[in-house]
């Protein structure tokens, strides 16, 4: 209530400072129009001018309401409504002046000089406060504290001022000046434009026989290339400088400080594209209002699934997972973030069929994702049975289940290791995808039912089991960093944008009913070495990579390709109305022949039969070549060919 009572007390000085500022502009203005007041009577200039044009001004600043804005965050919005404010005062004042005295008591050339002398008083008052508590009079800085950490800011326009601005009153950080594309010198905020980016060593050389060397480079704005970031990374290594970003204008959180949060340069910002920002209005469409399940909602992309989701309006939520602290993790998160939403977390294993159907039919989903899977591809190479039973089998059993209680749709999570698979784990994953576009078409055969969707990822930075966190652990202990191949390479996405393009699918396939059976892909740009990865990594950490931090390369792994990719020979691909997302044509077999196999080989692993499960995995996709010796020696027939390969990549 005592913060209520001052607004309104301020709001009533503002009022009252702008209805003087009025009376004394008319003033002003009959002294300029007659030099002196001594040529005006008194009631010529207290009814002909101050009175009307104090009542005129008091409507008229009611009207627009003006007494209501912040001095402080004056803007040029502000000026626009006192200008209109002014103007509709001497609007006011014409008519009734008019009717009064006919306007004859003061020169009419006197109104034109008190809109003028009005505006600038209004304005200039405005601005001057604003100015005065920025400390931004005659651009003057403050000079910078003994604690405060001096920066060079790359990147000029709204996003640089933004940072600046935020800056002026922190006492952490202190800008010693800014470099731009254009380097054309001036000041931005009272800080100094010194040069181009490109030129950032000489200026820090400079900076450095001052004695004043900055000890951070700070880049804002979201335009630089990755080839730039690499770049700027490794000078900041050189010169001894931490380089950080500054925050991104559209995604700051409430609270003053967001303004001058400082992000370290990620990975993600070298990957060699932009990140895909999808429509998200589709898919709101999809999930609001419906009953979501979500299989492997603890692992590192169904938890991401989980929380976009909850923020799209669900109706409930279904956690579905076989690891118990993984499940308690994300219902605790989802708990604490969404309380009123309906939620129901179930540790299931997919390979048990009735456990998932009794599942399905509790809580009755109208969309499911099925991220659940085995991905560690040589973990899947020691332990295949499992990973087929994990893969395949219990794919199927989600496909079954939720065609079963009728759900609108299922959206599969797979992988590029699907195409043309040297390992069981992208073996598994394709025979998953095989059921799942039969399932597709079976379904579109009959004009109805559940519509299957697949969804193809490249390998996700940060994920459980990929490489950067292999990396970053391998940091901490001071390296070496493991490399299997200098030559091998992979496509990358981040979580974000995985769980992006699984959304975004889920929602043309349920739209667009040709589009069920298609399995989707994100345009990834071109792949990373993982070499090069690894050496932006050490750098980001500020190290020099082959002098302060090894790469040591250990040659391929069982199972595991030089290059992946992401469409096989025989899909035809095709592009989408979203942009950067395309599609591939389906390629299976009949729904009643590749549902046999997977009764043969379910049957072969629930009996722990290894070869029987392998070369049914193999009749399910033929184009599979293990790249495992023990594997091939099973799958050929052939146990001397193990030892005539041992040792082969």
């Amino acid at each position: 209530m005592v913060g209520i009572a001052n607004s309104k007390r301020v709001r009533l000085l503002v009022f009252g400072s702008d209805i003087a500022m009025s009376q004394l502009a008319m003033v002003i203005a009959l002294v300029l129009r007659h030099g002196s007041l001594e040529a005006m009577d008194a009631r010529s200039l207290f009814l002909g001018g101050l009175l009307p044009f104090g009542a005129a001004s008091a409507a008229s600043l009611l009207i627009m309401r003006t007494y209501r804005t912040s001095w402080r965050h004056a803007s040029t919005v502000d000026l626009i409504n006192i200008f209109y404010a002014v103007s509709l005062a001497v609007l006011i004042y014409l008519p009734i002046s008019f009717v009064v005295t006919r306007l004859d008591l003061i020169p009419r050339t006197s109104l034109i000089l008190a809109w003028m002398v009005l505006f600038l008083m209004m304005a200039g008052s405005r601005v001057g406060y604003r100015l005065y508590r920025e400390r931004g009079l005659f651009f003057f800085r403050r000079p910078m504290l003994p604690h405060q950490v001096p920066i060079l800011v790359l990147g000029a326009g709204a996003d640089a001022e933004i940072l600046l601005r935020g800056l002026e009153n922190s006492s952490e950080y202190y800008p010693v000046g800014v470099l731009d594309e254009v380097g054309h010198g001036g000041l931005l905020r009272g800080v100094p434009i010194l040069g181009r980016i490109a030129d950032v060593e000489l200026i820090v050389e400079e900076f450095a026989e001052a004695g004043d060397r900055p000890r951070k480079l700070v880049v804002v704005g979201r335009t630089q290339t990755a080839e730039t970031l690499d770049r700027l990374v490794e000078v900041a290594n050189r010169l001894g400088l931490a380089v950080a970003r500054g925050p991104d204008p559209t995604q700051l959180r409430s609270g003053a400080q967001d303004a001058t949060e400082l992000q370290p340069i990620s990975v993600e910002d070298l990957l060699g594209r932009s990140q895909i920002v999808l429509d998200p209005r589709p898919v709101q469409r999809l999930i609001a209002g419906k009953r979501v399940l979500v299989t492997g909602a603890g692992g590192s992309i169904g938890s991401e699934i989980v929380r976009q989701v909850c923020a799209l309006g669900p109706a409930a939520l279904c956690l579905v997972d076989n690891s118990e602290f993984n499940l308690y993790k994300i219902d605790a998160e989802v708990g604490e973030q969404r309380p009123d939403l309906a939620r129901l977390a179930r540790v299931v294993d997919v390979r048990h069929r009735h456990s998932v159907f009794g599942c399905f039919t509790s809580f009755k989903p109208d969309i499911v994702f099925h991220s659940a899977a085995m991905k560690h591809v040589p973990l899947v190479e020691e332990n295949p049975v499992e990973g087929i039973w994990t893969n395949a089998v219990g794919s199927r059993h989600i496909c079954d289940a939720a065609a079963a209680v009728g759900a609108q749709e299922m959206v599969l999570i797979s992988t590029d290791k699907a195409v043309n698979p040297a390992n069981v784990m992208g073996a598994s994953k394709r025979c998953a995808e095989s059921y799942c576009q039969a399932l597709a078409l079976a379904s579109a055969s009959r004009g109805g039912g559940t519509r299957f969707v697949v969804v193809r990822f490249g390998n996700v930075l940060g994920s459980t089991g990929s490489v950067v966190p292999l990396f970053e652990r391998q940091l901490k202990a001071g390296g070496p960093l493991t490399v299997t191949h200098p030559d091998i390479e992979r496509y990358f996405m981040t979580i974000r944008e995985a769980v992006q393009l699984a959304l975004q699918a889920s929602a043309l396939g349920l739209e667009q009913p040709e589009m069920a059976s298609r399995v989707f892909v994100l345009d990834m740009g071109k792949p990373v070495k993982i070499s090069d990865l690894a050496r932006q990594m050490i750098r980001l950490a500020g190290f020099v990579p082959d002098r302060d931090i090894m790469i040591r390369y250990s040659g391929l792994r069982p199972g595991e390709k030089l290059f992946e990719e992401l469409f096989h020979a025989g899909e035809k691909i095709e592009a989408t109305t979203t942009p950067r997302i395309n599609v591939a044509s389906p390629r299976t077999s009949g729904l009643e022949e590749v549902g046999m196999c997977l009764d043969e080989l379910e049957a072969a692993c629930i009996s722990r039969d290894e070869t029987r499960a392998l070369r049914k995995l193999r009749d399910l996709v033929p184009e599979y070549h293990a790249g495992n010796a023990r594997q091939v020696s099973i799958l050929d027939g052939e146990s001397k060919l193990a030892s005539s390969i041992q040792g082969s990549p």
